[in-house]
């Protein structure tokens, strides 16, 4: 047999290379048909999708936009981040705050009680700060008279030097019952009782003058009807008021930060 007729007869040669055609063909054939099913059966939500982008869009700075819902969450503005940090800042305040008025309180409270005067002083704390309520005019003052008695004295001298060190402004508010006959009316007896006040503090007490002030409420304020003779001893009183210096928006969150704190130390 010659070389030429072997040659004729043989089969070409298969080069190895190009067998991954038929593979590769096979796969990009299935994945067209899988993704023609796909697209007959799905629809398009144009809405979601619009929310969706603008989301992703948003996300990445790409664009500015208020405020944009999704199923996954929501985009909060910078200003809303602000705003929210400026409320826990403000609430951490008011808790501090309340901190210090109660500080206060116990160390008045705690004076008063070594010396068994605690009956004759009530304590509240409220949005203008601590009040300290001397009821009851036998106890501070003679009846229809503004001169300071020698327990009422005995109660100044002894929450003075927890007022004095405070640096708080301080207001001291007079009181009247009505029915008085020494004075015009009730307005000039409630406010030579909060000035004899005011003065004791100041003169023996250390409290600065430039944070301390008097005012009158005569009978105005009254805290019942006046119908007997000890419910006129309530209305006859003298407040020290221990103000405090943070702002309006501060001192609004007082009562419920009071609240949290007792909720929390009622635990």
């Amino acid at each position: 047999m010659s070389a030429r007729r072997r040659r004729g007869h043989e089969p070409e040669e298969e080069h190895a290379d190009e067998r991954w055609m038929a593979s590769y063909m096979d796969m990009v054939t299935v994945l067209m048909c899988m993704f023609i099913v796909l697209f007959s059966m799905s629809t398009v939500d144009q809405a979601k999708f619009d929310k969706l982008r603008n989301s992703l869009a948003t996300g990445f700075g790409a664009i500015a936009t208020e405020t944009v819902d999704t199923a996954s969450g929501t985009v909060v503005r910078t200003e809303q981040k602000d705003q929210d940090a400026e409320a826990f800042a403000a609430i951490d305040m008011a808790l501090k705050e309340v901190d210090r008025l109660t500080a206060l309180r116990d160390q008045m409270e705690s004076a008063l009680k070594a010396v068994q005067l605690d009956p004759n002083v009530e304590f509240q704390i409220t949005e203008r700060g601590l009040i300290v309520k001397l009821v009851g005019s036998q106890a501070f003052f003679l009846p229809d008279r503004p001169e300071l008695t020698p327990r009422a004295v005995q109660v100044l001298d002894t929450i003075a030097p927890t007022l004095a060190p405070a640096g708080m402004e301080i207001m001291v508010e007079g009181h009247a019952a009505n029915g008085i006959t020494a004075y015009p009316s009730t307005w000039e007896l409630s406010s030579a009782r909060s000035v004899n006040v005011l003065r004791h503090l100041v003169d023996h007490g250390d409290v600065v003058p430039g944070r301390i002030g008097a005012v009158a409420f005569g009978s105005a304020r009254q805290v019942n009807d006046d119908s007997t003779a000890a419910l006129m001893e309530l209305n006859r009183r003298v407040d020290v008021v221990v103000l405090s210096d943070k702002s309006e928006d501060i001192r609004a969150l007082i009562p419920e930060a009071l609240n949290f704190r007792a909720a929390n130390s009622a635990r």
